[in-house]
C-alpha cells in the first residue's frame, strides 16, 4: 500500500510541471480556443473551471507563496549563509530587509503586552503577502523583522526602496483592535549584496543593522539604504557605554527644539526640548539609544538638571534676539520627580535668568501621574505648578490617568499622543477619538497640542477639530538652538502670505 501514495506524488508532480511551466503560456490560449470550437460556451465554461482547479490540486498555488517562517524559526545568520552559497553557485544577487514596528514599547504600554504581540504576529503575514515565492521572513525580537529576498539575476536600488516602501505600506494599514484602528509606523533598513563588495552572512547582517539603525535615528517611516560608514557606527554602540559619562561631564549632551504653533495663527507658541548627544566621533546620537543607557547608569538626573539650564538659557537667547517665544517644554523623568529639592532647584534657575515662571512648561508622562499618588512625585508636580510653571501631561491617552487626577495635578494642557493623531485626516474614528480628547478638554478649560503631526491633511483636520496648537516634522524637526532663529523669521513671513483655516462648526 505504500507505494500508492508515491505513485500519486508522482502524479502531482507531473501534473504540476505540465500545468505551471513556462510552455502553458503559449498553449492556454490555444486550448481555450480549441474547446470553445469544438464544444461550445459549455465546454468554454468546463475549461475556464477546471483549469484553476487542477492547477490547485498539482500544488501550483503554493509556489507563489514566499516561505513564512514564525515558529521555531532558523537564526539569520545561518539563512543568510544558505543564500549567499546560492549566489556563489549561480552568479546571483540578494537582499536582506530588516524591517522595526516603531514605538513599539508605547503600544506596549498603550494597548498592554498580549494585545501588542498579538498584533506584531500579525505583521507576519502582512509582509508575507508583498514577497514573492523563495522570499522568507521571520520574525526577530517583539516588533522587528528580516526579509531575505531570493536570489535572482539583478536587483538594483531603485527596486529595493520600491520594495521596502510596499513592505512599509503593507505594515502600516490600519489593524483592528478591540473594535478600533490602531496605526502603526515601521522604519526599514536594508542591504544589498552588491553594496558591501563580500559573500559572508555576517558582514551582511551587520550592514542590514546598522541600515535600520540608521533609520530608526531618522523615524518614524523611515527607509534607509546601506552606505559606507554607517557599520563604523553601528560598531560603536558597544562603546556608547563607556563614554556616557563622560560626554555629561564634557558638555556633550544639548537641548534640541521643536516648534509648537497655533493651528489659528501659525505663530509659534513654544518650543519643546529634546535632548540630543553631540558625539565627537559618531556625530549626532539619537535618544532611542542614550535614554536607556543612562537611566541604567542612574544619570538621567544629570541629564535633567543639563537640559533645565540649557532650556531656559535659550529663552533668555530668544528675549535677547527680540524673537517671542512664550514658553519652553521640558520632560521631566520619574527620577528627577522623586528628587524633593526639584522645585528650588527650578526656582532659583528662573530667578538666576529673570524669567516668569509660566514660561516653563514642566512636561510630565500620564504614565508617571497614573502611578503616582500622594508621594514626592505628586508633591513635586503640584510644587511646580504653585510656583507658576505650567503642568502639560504628555502622551495624553496612552496610559490610565481618571480626570480627577487631571484636576489634582493642577494640569494646564495635554499633549495628545502620536497614536492618536496618526491619519487623523482620513480615519473617521481617528477623528472621533481626537474630538472626544478636545471635548473634554475644552471643558476642563485645558489647552492642548497635538503630537507627531506629519502631513499638511493632519494639521488641516486638527484645527477643524479644535485643536490649538500642533508640533511635529510636518512642522519642523527638532534642531538645535542656532537653527532656531531663522526658522521662527521663516515662519512669520510663511504666515504673513497663509490663510486662516476655519474651524469645525456645528
Amino acid at each position: 500500500m505504500q507505494h500508492i501514495p508515491q505513485a500519486m506524488d508522482g502524479l502531482r508532480r507531473k501534473l504540476r510541471s505540465a500545468l505551471t511551466g513556462p510552455h502553458i503560456l503559449a498553449f492556454l490560449p490555444a486550448v481555450v480556443l480549441g474547446a470553445f470550437w469544438l464544444g461550445g460556451e459549455t465546454w468554454l465554461l468546463i475549461v475556464s473551471l477546471g483549469l484553476p482547479v487542477l492547477f490547485g490540486i498539482a500544488g501550483g498555488f503554493s509556489q507563489w507563496r514566499p516561505a513564512l517562517i514564525n515558529d521555531s524559526p532558523p537564526q539569520l545568520p545561518d539563512l543568510l549563509r544558505d543564500s549567499l552559497a546560492r549566489t556563489r553557485r549561480k552568479d546571483l544577487h540578494l537582499g536582506c530587509f530588516l524591517l522595526a514596528l516603531d514605538d513599539f514599547d508605547r503600544l506596549i504600554d498603550h494597548h498592554g503586552r498580549s494585545v501588542a504581540h498579538r498584533i506584531s504576529g500579525r505583521m507576519v503575514d502582512r509582509i508575507g503577502s508583498v514577497l514573492r515565492q523563495g522570499d522568507f521572513v521571520l520574525q526577530r525580537d517583539a516588533g522587528e523583522y528580516a526579509v531575505v529576498l531570493a536570489p535572482v539575476r539583478q536587483i538594483d536600488l531603485e527596486t529595493a526602496i520600491q520594495l521596502a516602501r510596499r513592505l512599509q505600506t503593507a505594515v502600516e494599514d490600519p489593524i483592528s483592535v478591540d473594535a478600533s484602528s490602531v496605526y502603526i509606523s515601521c522604519s526599514i533598513g536594508f542591504v544589498l549584496d552588491a553594496q558591501i563588495g563580500t559573500l559572508h552572512s555576517d558582514d551582511l547582517l551587520d550592514a542590514a543593522e546598522a541600515a535600520l539603525d540608521d533609520a530608526r535615528s531618522n523615524g518614524p517611516s523611515a527607509i534607509r539604504s546601506y552606505a559606507p560608514g554607517m557599520k563604523t557606527v553601528h560598531r560603536g554602540h558597544v562603546e556608547v557605554t563607556q563614554d556616557i559619562e563622560r560626554a555629561l561631564e564634557n558638555g556633550q549632551f544639548h537641548p534640541w527644539f521643536q516648534p509648537q504653533i497655533s493651528t489659528d495663527t501659525g505663530e509659534v507658541t513654544g518650543f519643546e526640548a529634546l535632548a540630543r548627544w553631540i558625539h565627537p566621533r559618531r556625530g549626532v546620537v539619537p535618544p532611542s539609544e542614550f535614554l536607556p543607557l543612562l537611566e541604567r547608569c542612574g544619570l538621567i538626573e544629570n541629564l535633567g538638571e543639563v537640559m533645565l539650564t540649557q532650556s531656559l538659557l535659550a529663552l533668555a537667547k530668544w528675549d535677547a534676539a527680540g524673537v517671542d517665544v512664550p514658553r519652553i517644554g521640558v520632560n521631566f523623568a520619574s527620577a528627577e520627580l522623586r528628587n524633593p529639592k526639584l522645585s528650588d532647584r527650578v526656582a532659583w534657575e528662573l530667578d538666576r535668568l529673570d524669567l516668569a515662571p509660566g514660561r516653563l512648561s514642566v512636561e510630565v508622562l500620564e504614565t508617571v501621574v497614573s502611578a503616582s499618588p500622594d508621594d514626592v512625585i505628586a508633591r513635586n508636580i503640584n510644587a511646580l505648578a504653585q510656583l507658576g510653571c505650567i503642568v502639560d501631561l504628555d502622551d495624553f491617552g496612552t496610559g490610565h490617568s481618571s480626570i480627577a487626577s487631571v484636576r489634582r495635578f493642577d494640569v494646564k494642557r495635554i499633549k495628545i499622543d502620536r497614536s492618536f493623531v496618526m491619519k487623523v485626516d482620513s480615519d473617521p474614528e481617528q477623528q472621533k477619538m481626537v474630538a472626544a480628547i478636545l471635548t473634554m478638554a475644552d471643558r476642563l478649560g485645558l489647552e492642548t497640542v497635538a503630537e507627531g503631526v506629519e502631513t499638511a491633511g493632519e494639521h488641516a483636520m486638527l484645527a477643524q477639530l479644535g485643536c490649538t496648537h500642533v508640533q511635529g516634522f510636518g512642522i519642523a524637526r527638532p534642531m538645535p538652538f542656532d537653527q532656531t532663529l531663522d526658522w521662527i523669521r521663516s515662519n512669520d513671513i510663511k504666515r504673513k502670505n497663509t490663510p486662516r483655516i476655519g474651524r469645525r462648526t456645528g
